[in-house]
């Protein structure tokens, strides 16, 4: 018995499982296909108008024929009226007598045609019944008729009985089956010999008629709507294929396909939005074409000047040297000027750097020499490359690090750069909070957050950042003297890796930059480990100051006040575990 009802369990959820997936296909078509759309609404439109229009167009002929079929019948009812008077005038009140002459006139109409077959052939075929209620016969509390009287109704014979002529439609129940009749009552006679003629006109011709009516609106109403269907499908198809098919060439334009045209039939409107997508193609792909020589003489432009750049550099920068290490010999004021020639030969030659790497990665000539590496060791090393900075700013750098290997197939010189650009970024922005760095990693990918509490980013910059030469503000002193360069080549590191780097921030809660990088280069992934906003974006950053965010056993490079307390930076190692 369980197996029983569990087939049947099992039975009703595969079929509500197969409905479900039926409605969620349709309703898939029903957004995706304007003709599908436009053919459903037709034929729903259709079959209501073809409903009400048959629906009035039925009721119409069944009341026209009802009072057709009506007004014959009083007719015919008036003069068989006549025929059953001169039949029983003069009538015996003897009950016997008045059944023989009830039963002759009864004989009589049934067997001739009142007035030439003319209401008798419009009302057509009929029975005739015979009642007689004299007061003679009242006291003896019979009624004398002939026919069948059973199948009058009783408030037929009442209306009759007094005195008026009442018609009403009444079915009956018969051997050969139920019958529907139209039944006219008409009195005669006299005040003490009342007589009633009731009139049965069977309406099964008019039934079948009917029923011919029905069966001819429903299939001629099921094809028009196939009509209608087919037309609807024809129209809409003559629309929507053009609009397809500007999609379509819209999809191979978008995807590199510049050369790609719409095909110009006839001169409607159709016509006018191939000319009109032809020309708009066109200017695009001439603005592209414009655009993509810029670029390449840019490019070239930048690549050539920093190379040349490199020469007149290296001898300035070896007269400079000369200076610099003779500026004791100066005045203080020379001495001065030698040691700011230095620093911003120092900063030139960062910035014409970054001017070939990013010249080297718009060519695409950069390839990415990648192995399997732990990606913590990278993580501290790039701490301690900003821990000047950072110590200059009095901001402390905690990282957050799993206890476990974090192995990945990176560019180790790359991911080194990136951490090293995102950390002093971090720093110079963080306004002298602590600056944090997080590590989380999966079976697909590795992601690597810094977080500073600074000034944020407001609305919009979160994309601009990865920009080059973009600042938000201007005005700003910075730390670290940076090239405006540094994201824009991270955001490309990232990219060569196939993963990516995205920004978060808010105005006065800091921002938090987070590095992606898929574990194997062969498996790209979309997943991350971390997730952006930050748990922490909420935090208040004026309850940092002065102090570090607990991190459990996370491992601190601290950066102290004072350079002469070496002991809170880890020492320079060449393994992880010297570090732990």
């Amino acid at each position: 018995m369980r197996r029983y009802f569990r087939a049947v369990a099992d039975a009703g959820a595969r079929a509500v499982e197969f409905c479900r997936q039926r409605v969620a296909y349709f309703g898939e078509l029903w957004r995706r296909s304007l003709q599908v759309r436009v053919v459903v609404s037709t034929l729903a439109l259709s079959s209501a108008v073809v409903f009400v229009l048959g629906t009035l167009l039925q009721n119409q002929i069944t009341d026209r024929l009802l009072e057709t079929k009506e007004e014959a019948a009083i007719a015919a009812t008036r003069d068989s009226v006549q025929v059953a008077e001169a039949e029983l005038a003069g009538v015996n009140p003897n009950a016997d007598a008045v059944r023989a002459r009830l039963t002759s006139a009864l004989n009589q109409l049934t067997s001739s045609s009142p007035n030439g077959d003319t209401a008798n052939s419009a009302a057509g075929a009929f029975e005739p019944v015979l009642a007689s209620d004299s007061q003679a016969l009242a006291e003896t509390g019979n009624t004398i008729h002939v026919g069948q009287y059973e199948d009058v109704p009783d408030s037929l014979r009442h209306f009759v009985q007094n005195h008026q002529v009442a018609v009403q439609i009444h079915t009956v129940d018969r051997a050969s089956g139920r019958t529907t009749f139209l039944i006219v009552g008409a009195p005669f006679g006299t005040a003490n010999r009342p007589m009633q003629l009731y009139m049965l006109f069977p309406l099964t011709a008019e039934q079948r008629t009917v029923s011919v009516v029905q069966s001819t609106l429903l299939v001629g109403g099921l094809v028009l709507l196939l009509l209608l269907a087919g037309i609807a499908n024809l129209v809409t198809r003559q629309v929507v294929r053009p609009v397809r098919a500007a999609a379509q060439a819209a999809e191979r334009f978008a995807g590199g396909e510049l050369d790609e045209r719409m095909a110009v039939i006839g001169e409607d409107d159709v016509a006018k939005l191939a000319e009109s997508y032809n020309e708009m193609a066109e200017s695009i792909e001439r603005q592209i074409r414009q655009l993509e020589e810029f670029g390449t003489l840019q490019r070239r432009f930048t690549s050539d000047v920093s190379h040349e750049l490199r020469t007149p550099l290296t001898t300035v920068r070896m007269a400079a040297d000369v200076l610099h290490a003779s500026r004791e010999q100066f005045p203080p004021g020379l001495s001065r000027s030698t040691e700011l020639l230095v620093d911003e030969l120092d900063r030139f030659e960062a910035l014409l750097a970054d001017l070939l790497e990013i010249s080297r990665l718009d060519a695409g000539v950069e390839e990415l020499v990648a192995e399997q590496v732990d990606l913590r060791p990278i993580a501290v090393r790039a701490a301690r490359a900003v821990g000047t900075i950072a110590r200059t700013a009095g901001s402390e750098i905690v990282l957050d690090l799993p206890d476990e290997e974090a192995t990945a197939e990176v560019d180790a010189r790359r991911v080194e750069r990136v951490l090293r650009n995102l950390l002093a970024n971090a720093v110079d922005h963080g306004e002298g909070r602590p600056v944090r760095l997080r590590m989380a990693f999966d079976d697909e990918a590795l992601a690597v957050t810094v977080r500073d509490y600074g000034i944020g980013l407001r609305q919009g910059e979160a994309e601009l950042v990865f920009n080059r030469f973009w600042r938000a503000d201007p005005s700003r002193n910075r730390h670290t003297g940076g090239t405006g360069l540094g994201l824009a080549i991270s955001a490309e590191d990232a990219r060569l890796h196939g993963g990516r780097l995205d920004a978060w921030g808010e105005p006065r809660k800091g921002a938090c930059f987070r590095l992606t990088l898929p574990r194997r280069q062969d498996v790209p992934t979309e997943r991350t480990p971390l997730g952006l906003p930050p748990p922490d974006a909420d935090l208040d950053p004026d309850d940092l100051v002065g102090t570090a965010p607990s991190v459990g056993d996370a491992i601190r490079v601290s950066v102290p006040s004072e350079p002469e307390e070496p002991a809170q930076i880890p020492p320079p190692a060449p393994a992880w575990e010297e570090v732990r």
